[in-house]
């Protein structure tokens, strides 16, 4: 039998993490927590559960999870957010797993999200694949802030949902958009890409269109709608602030802005 090892990285989630790792029971043969500074019940919460608990500052998404894999007791790893849970099919397809040959080096599901109260099916967030099942010398996760892991092959896939309890409300949503386009917005300069006016112009009508209507986010009601506004307006923050990143640069070089 495949013997599996759940990783989580963790920062004050008192509120999500019970239900992840009541999930994981009968399925994970061991559980390791990484923190990067809770100050909530997390820690408590997962010792309740039987998890081993870490503490590593933080230093970016992918570092934090090939962390959590390398202190892991066994090579077969389920890569797991705080603020998801194993659906009953998806824990199926696991228990089964677990029981044959492995014929990939990397599993994929997919990912089915809880927003404003309701399941997403379209938009471009269903059914938004996700690769968590790995053997930790097979593959190991990389990229600041949409981490993945990158392996070489093609992966297999597990059927199931992997559920997704994402922003509580419209206005964590937003600050949620503030930050991560921040992020990207320094990684995109730091790799030195300069090209920011067409791309914010161009990019962004076609993010919109293209996740509601060609992705179907109208079939999700307004909920599709706040969506499609949302990754368009995603969008448009990363390449402005990518912008604002040049003029800053290029003002304390004394050169002029491209």
């Amino acid at each position: 039998m495949n013997r599996l090892s759940a990783c989580l990285i963790t920062l004050n989630e008192e509120l999500n993490l019970p239900r992840a790792l009541v999930s994981l029971n009968g399925i994970a043969d061991e559980i390791i927590v990484v923190d990067s500074g809770s100050t909530d019940r997390t820690a408590a919460i997962a010792r309740e559960h039987g998890a081993t608990f870490l503490a590593r500052a933080w230093t970016n998404y992918s570092e934090q999870k090939n962390f959590a894999a390398e202190r892991a007791q066994y090579d077969w790893i389920f890569s797991m957010d705080a603020d998801e849970e194993l659906s009953s099919a998806l824990q199926t397809s696991l228990l089964d797993w677990k029981k044959q040959e492995p014929t990939s080096s990397v599993y994929e599901m997919a990912r089915k999200t809880w927003y404003l109260g309701a399941w997403i099916k379209h938009s471009g967030w269903y059914p938004d694949f996700q690769r968590r099942l790995y053997r930790r010398d097979a593959a190991q996760f990389s990229g600041i802030i949409h981490e993945a892991l990158k392996f070489e092959g093609k992966p297999g896939r597990l059927l199931g949902d992997l559920l997704h309890y994402t922003v509580r409300s419209f206005a964590e949503h937003e600050a949620n958009v503030e930050r991560y386009t921040a992020l990207a917005a320094k990684q995109m300069f730091d790799a030195g890409k300069r090209n920011w006016r067409s791309a914010m112009w161009l990019a962004t009508p076609w993010s919109w269109f293209q996740n509601y209507f060609l992705r179907g986010g109208f079939l999700d009601g307004y909920r599709g709608a706040l969506i499609s506004q949302m990754a368009a307006r995603s969008v448009r923050l990363k390449y402005a602030k990518l912008g604002k990143l040049i003029e800053q640069g290029q003002r304390s070089t004394g050169g002029e802005t491209p």
